[in-house]
Protein backbone atom coordinates (compact mmCIF):
# COMPACT_ATOMS: atom_id res chain seq x y z
CA UNK A 1 0.00 0.00 0.00
CA UNK A 2 1.24 3.38 -0.92
CA UNK A 3 1.95 6.37 1.69
CA UNK A 4 0.34 8.67 -1.11
CA UNK A 5 -3.70 9.09 -1.50
CA UNK A 6 -5.17 7.90 -4.84
CA UNK A 7 -4.85 11.84 -5.60
CA UNK A 8 -1.90 12.91 -4.23
CA UNK A 9 -0.43 9.43 -6.77
CA UNK A 10 -2.76 11.01 -9.85
CA UNK A 11 -0.74 14.37 -9.25
CA UNK A 12 2.99 12.87 -9.00
CA UNK A 13 2.27 10.74 -12.06
CA UNK A 14 1.30 13.50 -14.49
CA UNK A 15 3.52 15.57 -16.37
CA UNK A 16 5.21 17.37 -13.56
CA UNK A 17 8.47 17.24 -12.94
CA UNK A 18 10.17 20.71 -11.63
CA UNK A 19 10.53 21.20 -7.90
CA UNK A 20 12.58 22.96 -5.26
CA UNK A 21 14.63 21.51 -2.98
CA UNK A 22 14.91 23.10 0.49
CA UNK A 23 17.45 21.92 3.12
CA UNK A 24 19.31 23.50 5.94
CA UNK A 25 23.32 23.90 6.33
CA UNK A 26 25.16 23.36 9.31
CA UNK A 27 25.02 26.86 10.60
CA UNK A 28 21.25 26.57 10.12
CA UNK A 29 20.67 28.78 6.70
CA UNK A 30 18.24 27.81 4.86
CA UNK A 31 19.08 26.40 0.84
CA UNK A 32 16.48 26.46 -1.59
CA UNK A 33 17.08 24.94 -5.64
CA UNK A 34 15.38 24.10 -8.42
CA UNK A 35 15.13 20.23 -8.87
CA UNK A 36 14.00 17.50 -11.31
CA UNK A 37 12.33 14.77 -10.11
CA UNK A 38 10.36 11.74 -10.46
CA UNK A 39 8.33 9.53 -8.61
CA UNK A 40 9.38 6.36 -8.22
CA UNK A 41 6.99 3.68 -7.42
CA UNK A 42 9.37 0.44 -6.45
CA UNK A 43 10.25 2.87 -3.87
CA UNK A 44 7.10 4.71 -3.22
CA UNK A 45 9.00 7.86 -3.25
CA UNK A 46 9.76 11.07 -5.11
CA UNK A 47 13.57 10.82 -6.35
CA UNK A 48 15.44 13.82 -6.64
CA UNK A 49 18.16 13.80 -9.60
CA UNK A 50 20.35 16.64 -11.31
CA UNK A 51 23.93 16.57 -11.86
CA UNK A 52 27.02 15.89 -10.25
CA UNK A 53 24.21 15.47 -7.01
CA UNK A 54 26.71 13.83 -4.84
CA UNK A 55 28.83 17.12 -5.18
CA UNK A 56 26.09 19.83 -4.60
CA UNK A 57 24.86 21.38 -0.82
CA UNK A 58 21.79 20.20 -1.09
CA UNK A 59 23.10 16.50 -0.78
CA UNK A 60 25.63 17.14 1.49
CA UNK A 61 22.81 18.51 3.73
CA UNK A 62 20.48 15.77 3.32
CA UNK A 63 23.06 13.21 4.35
CA UNK A 64 23.89 15.33 7.04
CA UNK A 65 20.66 15.99 8.45
CA UNK A 66 18.47 13.51 7.05
CA UNK A 67 15.71 15.93 6.36
CA UNK A 68 14.63 17.93 3.16
CA UNK A 69 10.86 19.74 1.66
CA UNK A 70 9.93 19.88 -1.98
CA UNK A 71 7.59 21.99 -3.26
CA UNK A 72 6.79 20.53 -6.85
CA UNK A 73 6.14 23.37 -9.36
CA UNK A 74 2.42 23.20 -10.59
CA UNK A 75 3.88 23.90 -14.60
CA UNK A 76 0.55 23.54 -17.06
CA UNK A 77 2.69 22.53 -19.72
CA UNK A 78 6.66 22.00 -20.20
CA UNK A 79 6.13 22.08 -24.36
CA UNK A 80 6.65 25.27 -24.68
CA UNK A 81 8.04 26.03 -21.92
CA UNK A 82 6.27 29.06 -19.82
CA UNK A 83 7.26 32.41 -19.79
CA UNK A 84 5.00 33.23 -16.78
CA UNK A 85 3.44 31.57 -13.37
CA UNK A 86 -0.07 30.37 -14.36
CA UNK A 87 -2.59 29.12 -11.80
CA UNK A 88 -3.07 25.38 -11.68
CA UNK A 89 -4.64 22.30 -9.57
CA UNK A 90 -4.31 22.96 -5.82
CA UNK A 91 -0.96 21.01 -4.46
CA UNK A 92 -1.71 18.12 -2.71
CA UNK A 93 -0.83 18.89 1.26
CA UNK A 94 2.66 19.21 2.56
CA UNK A 95 4.29 15.40 3.41
CA UNK A 96 5.63 16.61 6.77
CA UNK A 97 8.28 14.63 9.24
CA UNK A 98 9.63 12.72 6.31
CA UNK A 99 12.80 11.53 6.37
CA UNK A 100 14.45 11.24 3.44
CA UNK A 101 16.27 8.28 2.23
CA UNK A 102 19.82 9.15 0.64
CA UNK A 103 20.99 6.70 -2.25
CA UNK A 104 24.21 7.26 -4.28
CA UNK A 105 22.80 9.60 -7.11
CA UNK A 106 19.55 10.23 -5.91
CA UNK A 107 18.18 11.15 -2.38
CA UNK A 108 14.15 9.93 -2.13
CA UNK A 109 11.61 11.88 0.02
CA UNK A 110 9.06 9.20 0.89
CA UNK A 111 5.97 10.12 3.43
CA UNK A 112 5.80 8.39 6.44
CA UNK A 113 3.00 5.31 6.52
CA UNK A 114 0.15 5.42 7.76
CA UNK A 115 -0.97 3.06 9.98
CA UNK A 116 -4.83 3.41 9.59
CA UNK A 117 -6.45 2.62 5.94
CA UNK A 118 -8.23 5.27 4.10
CA UNK A 119 -11.74 6.06 3.77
Amino acid sequence: MSAFSEPELAYLLDERRLGRVATVGKDGTPHVVPVGWSYNADQDSIDVGGRELERTKKYRDVRRSGRAAIVVDDLASTDPWPREARAGPPVPPTLARQRPQVRPRRPSLRPPRRSTPRR
